[in-house]
Formats: C-alpha cells, structure tokens, sequence
C-alpha cells in the first residue's frame, strides 16, 4: 500500500480519536458543570430549610380549656407570641394528668424551643420538666407552679397576696363570726399558697376569738360542683349559723352561692372569688359575690411570651424574686394581683376591657 495514504489513515484516525476525547471532555466538563450547579443548588435548599428552623417555636401545654380563664389565657398567650415573630403549639389536656404527660412528650418530640406549662397536678407535673431538660428544652411554669422540679422559670402572680386581698375584704365586711374556707384543689400548689395569704390575714382574728372556723375544705379540680356538695355540708353540719365564706376562686365560688341561694341566703353571707370571670362580675354587681381577685392575664400572657422567646433565643432572663417548690428556689416574675368589688368594677375589669360594661350589668336593672 502506498505509504502516503497508510500516514493518511493513521493521521485520520488519530483526529477522530482527539475530536472524541475532546468531545469527551466536554461532555465530562459539561456534567461536571451540572453536578456542581446541582450541589449548589441542594446547598441553597439545605440553607433554607436551616433558616426556616431557625424559628422559634413556643410550646405550651395546658391544664385545661374547660374554664373561661384558660381560654382568655391561651388566647393572649398566643397572640403575644405570635407577635414577637415567633410560632406556637398549644395543647390542652383538660384536666387529665396522664394526657397532659402525652401531649407534653409530643411537644417535646417536635423540638420546641422553650415548653410552658400550665400544670394540672403540679407534683406529677415535674416528669414533664425531668423529659424537656433531658432534650435540652427549658421549661417555664406559667402561673402555677410545678413543685419537687428543677423548672427554669416562674411566671405568676403573687398569690400569697391574692389570699390576703380575698380574707382582708371579708374581715372588712364581718370581723366576727363563723367562716368557711372552701380551698382550691390540693393538687395545686397555688391553692396552698392562697390560703397561706388568707391564713395570715386571719390568724389573728382567731387567735383572739373573734373568727371561728367552722369548715375548712379543699375543692377537688377545682369544679364548681364539688365546692357545691362541700358548702352544702358546711351549711347542714352548722345548722346555716355561718356568717362569712372565703372562697379560693369564682368557679368555688359560684358553687358556694348555689348552695347558699338554696337555703335563702345568697346576698347575705359574704362570699369571696378570684379570677375576674363574668358570672362572677355579674354577680358581684348583682351582690351575691362580695369581691373578685383580677389579675390582669393580658400582662401575664405577654411577659411569659416575651421571656419564653427571649430564653429560645439564648439570652439571659433576669428574675427579681424566687420561690421554693420544695426542691430549688425558682426563679420567679411575680405581678401585683388587684381586690375588686362593685365600687372599683369600672375602673379596673371593664376601664381594662377585661370584660363589656353592657355584659356585666346585663342583669342589673337601671
């Protein structure tokens, strides 16, 4: 063969070879290219879903939704929260101790930020604390205090002094005579220090035999009808020789005016409350409820979603007072509860738009 066409050949050989190696190398450079853009672009949506987590999420878990009060509290505590940028998951475990551990064990599983608690039984409460600090989630006891626990916060109001304000405007209408105290539940720990409050106001009138206590009850789950069957006891046990009734709250004390209506006797016994409901505005204004403990709960609600989103964010939160849960002294925010009755109610529940001048007259004749 001629040589000039085998040189001819092998030269044409030689430049598909190059033309494929480089078409390769494109192809390769191409894919490359591709894969690079790809990774660039998981790296983007990798970022942004860290930048959407990076938001903060607020649990709370809630005793209950059953009673006026929570609602009024859920609803300001969520709107506070919502406020500050951040998110909230609410559950309420209406007043079942075993719900209240599941649903605060699902909170914890989603990896919230910070876990409120308003706690239905506060010793059984602590497990709560004991699960969220094991997945590193600080807790915050929202105005109920969880005992024997490390909890991190306390945000309440100074219930002691509820107590005091509840004893200090009976004595004030009855300074002589047979009381009965119809207690909160024993399993909240605020019930014990309610009546320590009202013990401290009243110690010295039955120490020097002016006071007489004749019935001394607590009220299971704080239900209206169980402060009900207790005044009906206190009533027949005393042949209805009672003269004045500190009730822990308006929920005992609507029961303890059930009781008393019965026997003809609602308006003239006085009765304390606390907690600002309507029925119980309604009835103060009426005059079978002698005064109601308002504690301004929109006040409440926003501080503890302030400090909550503050504690989620990592930065310090001062604490000015602490209080023992029969473990640690807890840091605490304390707010000034305020003693209501018919001569202050417009300046204070309704000039506070807590609840309507027309809802709580509504029984009240011009």
């Amino acid at each position: 063969m001629n040589k000039r066409y085998i040189m001819s050949g092998i030269a044409g050989v030689v430049a598909v070879l190059a033309f494929s190696f480089s078409s390769c190398s494109m192809t390769l450079s191409s894919h490359k290219s591709s894969e690079v853009s790809k990774q660039q672009t998981d790296s983007l949506s990798v970022d942004n879903e860290k930048w959407k987590k990076k938001k903060v999420v607020i649990g709370l878990s809630i005793d209950t939704l059953l009673e006026e009060r929570w609602q009024k509290d859920r609803d300001m505590f969520k709107a506070a929260v919502e406020k500050l940028g951040a998110q909230i998951e609410v559950q309420a475990a209406n007043g079942d101790d075993a719900k209240q551990l599941s649903q605060a064990e699902n909170l914890i599983s989603q990896g919230v930020d910070v876990l409120v608690v308003v706690p239905h039984n506060a010793e059984i409460s602590s497990a709560i604390v004991e699960k969220a600090h094991k997945a590193g989630i600080k807790v915050i006891s929202y105005d109920r205090l969880i005992v024997n626990s490390d909890v991190d916060l306390y945000v309440s109001f100074d219930n002691e002094k509820a107590g005091e304000l509840q004893a200090k405007a009976i004595t004030a209408k009855v300074p002589k005579g047979n009381y009965v105290l119809i207690e909160g539940a024993d399993t909240d720990n605020n019930a014990h220090m309610f009546k320590a409050g009202q013990m401290n106001i009243l110690k010295p009138f039955v120490e020097n035999g002016d006071i007489t206590i004749v019935f001394d009850q607590s009220t299971k789950e704080w239900k209206p009808a169980n402060a009900l069957a207790n005044m009906e006891l206190a009533l027949a046990a005393n042949h209805n020789n009672i003269q004045a009734v500190v009730a822990a709250n308006d929920a005992t004390a609507g029961g303890v005016i059930q009781a008393l209506a019965a026997q003809h006797l609602a308006g003239q016994i006085p009765v304390s409350g606390q907690d600002a409901e309507l029925a119980a505005a309604q009835r103060i204004v009426e005059g079978t409820q002698t005064m109601t403990v308002y504690k301004p709960i929109k006040k409440l609600a926003e501080t503890a979603a302030e400090l909550a989103v503050r504690m989620a964010k990592g930065e310090n939160v001062h604490a000015d007072k602490k209080v023992n849960n029969k473990k640690i002294d807890v840091p605490s925010i304390l707010l000034e509860p305020i003693a209501v009755d018919k001569f202050n109610m417009d300046g204070t529940i309704i000039a506070d738009g807590f609840h309507k001048k027309e809802d709580v007259y509504k029984n009240v004749k011009p």
